[in-house]
């Protein structure tokens, strides 16, 4: 690696400045995830107000995921080549452009363009965010950064929905983007003076790895949302799928013979960091599948109003907000393993708890298992982010933060994929068996974290996060 910037921190920033780049991030992180739910809860309107299908508008959602999950990788490279904070910023520029541009759109197809726009703005956010965490907060400090980092993350995708229905009561669909406007300016002005420089890497960006990835995850996330809507669309399904394979497999063979690969394999070859991996997509998947199947659970089988069920719901993101930053401190002197392990335990604990509420319950038997939801998921999180984060050499920060990000992604659609199929396939008891299903996907978390805690013993656990 070589460096062609000055002022890159050795071990993060001082005070006053570590306060303002963290606020940096965390405000683009939060528009980038608050925009990928908000969305959800206006798309009836939008339907009528545009006089397009239902199942078109689906597009101003898949649109927007579709572009993070195909661009994470690359720009994640980019970084590494021109510098985390470019493409942080870079990146708050496009999204606050792609808000402005869904704002004014006044057709579905100017609307879809206009989520791509921002889609790749998000990516930009997301791939390096990971990675500026680590030239921000000291090492001995960094694993209460991830935990501020994500409160940050959790609470504005468990929060997206409740502030959609405050905008929509008293404005029109357009002021959900609009609202981005003022928030995407300061950010850029936060970002552009207070975020750090970062060392550069001078190995040639891998232009053919960058297409066989938008292959790999265009076909992959077409396919299975195809799948997950059969209809007569199975056919057309595999075969995209079975496209994603074939490009996979390509792509995994054309990136062992780079030195610094745009898919980091090289990272995937230290086992904390797999399992690392894999638990932080179990854990998203089953709380996407949770958090999508409790509104209908309250609203259809138990009765409640929308207001209601928001209030219901919020104990979850409430204490999750409570404990991550308390996870945080703990993870930077106990092991992440034993901690991790505990927290997808209580998670599990509390889905399974939601699977086994019946016609009778009351708001007592709601708010604490939605209470220990929240406990479990802030207690896992961080921890098992700060290993994925360390694991990698701080001049592989990108890849590593890159790969935190689609894992995340990955873990949410997979988790609003399954959500699909229960309600497809089980539509009287969908809800209930979604919690058993997300419950067994937190304990398989929970696994890989005691996996990784046998591996790297105690107190290897407690000094690398």
């Amino acid at each position: 690696m070589s460096t062609r910037q000055s002022g890159i921190p050795t071990d993060g920033l001082e005070q006053p400045f570590r306060r303002w780049a963290f606020l940096a991030t965390a405000s683009g992180i939060t528009m980038a995830v608050l925009d990928g739910s908000v969305i959800n809860v206006a798309l009836p309107s939008i339907v009528g107000v545009l006089e397009v299908q239902a199942a078109s508008a689906i597009w101003i959602v898949n649109a927007y995921q579709l572009v993070i999950v195909v661009s994470l990788f690359p720009l994640a490279a980019l970084g590494e080549r021109v510098g985390y904070r470019r493409i942080f910023v870079s990146g708050l520029v496009m999204f606050t452009i792609g808000s402005l541009a869904c704002a004014l759109a006044g057709t579905l197809s100017s609307l879809v363009a206009a989520r791509s726009l921002q889609g790749l703005g998000a990516a930009g956010i997301m791939s390096v965010n990971g990675a500026l965490l680590r030239y921000i907060w000291p090492q001995n400090m960094l694993g209460r950064g991830i935990g501020w980092n994500a409160l940050v993350v959790s609470t504005a995708a468990a929060a997206g929905p409740t502030i959609a229905a405050g905008i929509l009561s008293v404005a029109s669909w357009p002021w959900l983007f609009a609202i981005n406007l003022p928030f995407g300016i300061v950010g850029v002005m936060l970002a552009s003076r207070h975020l750090p420089a970062s060392e550069l890497s001078d190995k040639p960006f891998d232009r053919l790895g960058a297409v066989l990835n938008v292959i790999v995850f265009v076909a992959l996330f077409i396919g299975i949302d195809l799948f997950t809507h059969a209809d007569n669309n199975t056919p057309l399904a595999i075969a995209l799928l079975m496209t994603a394979v074939v490009a996979g497999i390509l792509l995994v063979k054309q990136q062992r013979t780079q030195s610094s690969p745009l898919l980091p394999l090289d990272l995937l070859a230290i086992p904390p960091f797999v399992l690392s991996v894999v638990g932080s997509v179990c854990s998203f998947a089953a709380w996407a599948l949770a958090f999508l199947a409790l509104p209908f659970y309250l609203q259809d089988k138990l009765g409640y109003d929308q207001v209601s069920t928001g209030l219901l719901m919020t104990p979850w993101p409430v204490m999750l907000g409570i404990v991550a930053p308390l996870a945080g401190r703990l993870s930077d002197k106990v092991s992440a393993g034993t901690l991790g392990a505990f927290g997808m335990t209580i998670f599990a604990f509390g889905l399974g708890s939601l699977a086994l509420l019946n016609d009778a319950a009351t708001v007592p038997d709601i708010v604490w298992r939605t209470a220990i939801c929240g406990v479990g998921f802030g207690l896992f999180q961080t921890p098992n982010n700060r290993v994925l984060l360390t694991c990698a050499p701080r001049v592989r920060a990108g890849a590593a933060g890159g790969m935190l990000a689609a894992a995340r992604v990955f873990g949410m659609t997979m988790g609003a994929s399954l959500a699909a199929l229960m309600f497809d396939f089980f539509p009287e008891n969908a809800e209930t068996i979604a919690f058993g299903v997300a419950a067994t996907l937190a304990l398989l978390a929970g696994c890989t974290s005691l996996a990784r805690f046998t591996r790297q013993g105690s107190a290897a656990g407690a000094s690398s996060g």
